[in-house]
């Protein structure tokens, strides 16, 4: 027991720094997702900025090429239909290049306004020249404006713009796809956690599960020790039981056995003696009257205290070994054992005796029984009414002693404890039951049970006469 239970100890700890090295685990993974799932929040919000920072400058581009085109459509035609795309167009391009450097600035990445700032300079340069050519135009000098266009000097800066936007997009498509490459690294990374976590948490559910099932083996077997100690307990204390029993059952044979043998020594002796006085003073009593008149008092006197002798002698005798059960039977043994207490006490009895048929060990029983509770109503009760019944009910001889005395409490009272379970054990012994009702101020009521005997004699239990070797009254 004490080895299963330091092993269950153990695999609790073992399971505690389990649980423990898991959660940790678990923090750790949920940390590592946690942070990754930042760090490409940021780097998509880096990305989309450049994204939309591209798609920007391609506008921006787009919209010089309009500008161009509007100002070559006004100096050509000369109607203002084509000077209002490029005023827009012109309006387009700075806005743009003002959210293209207000995008790079929250993008973070400190090469982008740099290069940014060398098409920006081109970006004005153009705007410039288209501005100066159409300023020509306007003022008249329509020969100028055209020899600026046909000089090719905006064709160069044109040139030279496309040129650093490819240089720029290509730097621009570099640090976008650097950052897919970061994020693809990231996602990967939180897959293999993922993985991980899934293989880590598969691995502790298996192993608690094995826990689990070592445990309710353990308990299994431990429930059964446990059945096992209770049934050799129960049957310890059946055995232990069954020997104080048996033990209880002989010292009251014993003590039987020892009341005859004390009745049997006072009848035969004592008896012997007071009869032989009695009749040495009945053969002295004609002499003593015709000789010594004076003394036929006295000698009136001895015979009646004699005579008180021998009848104290046949009641103790009576009292240790009834012989009263055996010639006359138990109802009407009981009727003079409630006559004589009656008699002596000055208790008020009420009696309803009948006649059972009791082996001589149980007649012998509830007579003690009855015995017993007529002393503890006199000696702690309080009685002055008594009232005994002893019947037949089914297979059961019912034998009631109740009183109308202080009663007590069976739970806490201790009064006369002993004397109680006397009785109760009596009873048992032979097979029946002894129950008690009282409470304070109540009275008292000893009932008990006893089977009769069968009527195949066959079943009959073997008996021990009481007082077979009792000797009768005197």
């Amino acid at each position: 027991m004490n080895s299963r239970l330091l092993r269950l100890l153990l695999g609790a700890h073992g399971d505690m720094w389990r649980i423990a090295a898991a959660v940790l685990a678990a923090a750790f993974m949920l940390l590592i997702t946690e942070l990754a799932y930042q760090s490409q929040s940021e780097q998509l919000g880096t990305l989309a900025k450049m994204g939309k920072a591209r798609l920007t400058l391609a506008y921006a581009m787009q919209r010089v090429t309009d500008a161009e085109a509007g100002k070559r459509g006004y100096l050509l035609v000369g109607g203002q239909d084509y000077l209002e795309p490029y005023v827009r167009a012109s309006n387009d391009v700075r806005v743009a290049l003002r959210e293209i450097h207000a995008l790079d600035h929250a993008s973070g990445e400190a090469s982008l306004p740099s290069r940014q700032l060398k098409l920006d300079q081109l970006f004005d340069e153009k705007l410039a020249e288209m501005q100066e050519v159409l300023r020509r135009h306007d003022s008249g000098n329509r020969e100028a404006a055209i020899d600026m266009v046909r000089s090719g000097i905006g064709r160069e800066i044109m040139q030279r713009m496309r040129d650093e936007f490819d240089v720029n997009m290509a730097h621009r498509n570099r640090l976008v796809t650097q950052g897919l490459d970061d994020i693809q690294e990231l996602l990967l990374l939180g897959r293999i956690g993922i993985a991980a976590m899934t293989v880590l948490s598969l691995l502790i559910l298996i192993l608690l599960i094995r826990q689990g099932r070592q445990l309710m083996v353990e308990r299994e077997a431990q429930r059964t020790s446990l059945l096992h100690e209770k049934d050799r307990l129960e049957q310890e204390v059946q055995r232990r039981t069954s020997d104080l029993r048996d033990l209880a059952r002989h010292l009251q044979t014993a003590r039987e056995d020892e009341r005859a043998r004390l009745a049997r020594d006072l009848h035969d002796e004592l008896g012997a003696l007071l009869t032989t006085a009695k009749l040495d003073v009945a053969v002295l009593r004609p002499r003593i009257q015709q000789n010594l008149p004076e003394l036929l008092p006295k000698v009136t006197h001895l015979t009646d205290a004699l005579n008180q002798g021998i009848a104290l002698k046949r009641r103790i005798i009576e009292d240790l070994c009834p012989s009263s059960l055996r010639t006359l039977g138990l109802a009407a043994s009981l009727e003079a054992l409630l006559h004589d207490t009656g008699k002596v006490s000055g208790l008020h009895i009420e009696q309803d005796l009948q006649a059972t048929s009791l082996s001589a060990d149980d007649q012998l029983t509830v007579y003690r029984v009855v015995q017993e509770a007529i002393t503890n109503a006199l000696k702690y009760a309080q009685a002055t009414h008594l009232r005994v019944r002893l019947l037949e009910q089914g297979a059961h001889a019912v034998v009631s002693v109740e009183d109308d005395g202080i009663g007590f409490d069976p739970d806490t009272s201790r009064l006369g404890r002993h004397g109680l379970r006397g009785m109760r054990f009596r009873v048992e012994a032979s097979g029946g039951e002894l129950s008690l009702s009282s409470a304070p101020g109540h009275g008292t009521c000893i009932t008990a049970r006893l089977p009769l005997l069968p009527t195949d004699p066959s079943e009959a239990k073997p008996t021990q006469a009481f007082g077979a070797q009792a000797p009768g009254a005197m």
